[in-house]
């Protein structure tokens, strides 16, 4: 089976690894429901269409609704693909949970990090900031950002004020501590992106 869920974190605690406690993030992952085969033959690429958190018929729109009553599957909030070698070996509406992954896998993590607004030069780029003395002027500010005449611009890149956050982030080679199929739970050494609460995207590592 396809080896990306998706799953809802519900926080982080502390696991016992060797005599050591760790720090861990506790997942909750629903199974998933393959909802479409693409082939190369249909699509030009051969992919498994996959549904997660289901969602009532009133809430989805007339298009979407024909997808899933085409599918056979209830209809879900989200949807993502996964690229797979063998399309014919996954069938429409298998689920998908947390028995594709075991004990000491790795495991990318990837999901929206907390946004923080926009933010100075101090807390989004680590600047250091001038003298906290009066008179300065000068404590949290940027600095000099010209070029004079030539080129007469700020450079592209430069680090200025802006949005912080809020951004796709990937953490990579996450061990998985414990599986758990009953409750649908799964607990990865580390932390994870995002608040509690977030939708993360889960793909296993061979090897």
């Amino acid at each position: 089976m396809a080896l990306e869920i998706l799953a809802r974190k519900i926080g982080m605690t502390q696991v016992f690894v060797d005599d050591h406690a760790v720090g861990a993030t506790v997942i909750e992952a629903e199974p998933c429901r393959v909802v479409q085969i693409k082939t190369e033959d249909t699509d030009g690429y051969n992919a498994v269409q996959i549904g997660y958190d289901e969602l009532p018929d009133r809430k989805t729109n007339r298009p979407m609704k024909g997808h899933f009553d085409k599918a056979g599957v209830p209809a879900f909030r989200h949807l993502f693909e996964v690229r797979v070698a063998d399309p014919e070996e996954y069938n429409v509406g298998d689920s998908v949970g947390v028995s594709i992954f075991s004990e000491g896998q790795k495991v990318d993590v990837m999901s929206r990090s907390r946004g923080l607004g926009f933010q100075g030069v101090v807390k989004r780029w680590d600047f250091a900031g001038g003298p906290a003395s009066h008179g300065s002027h000068f404590h949290r500010r940027p600095g000099s950002v010209g070029n004079c005449v030539k080129p007469g611009r700020v450079i592209k890149g430069k680090k200025l004020p802006g949005h912080m956050g809020a951004r796709r982030v990937t953490v990579r080679g996450l061990v998985v501590l414990r599986v758990d199929e009953e409750r649908n739970l799964l607990v990865l050494k580390g932390s994870t992106p995002g608040p509690r609460g977030s939708v993360l995207r889960l793909r296993g590592r061979h090897g």
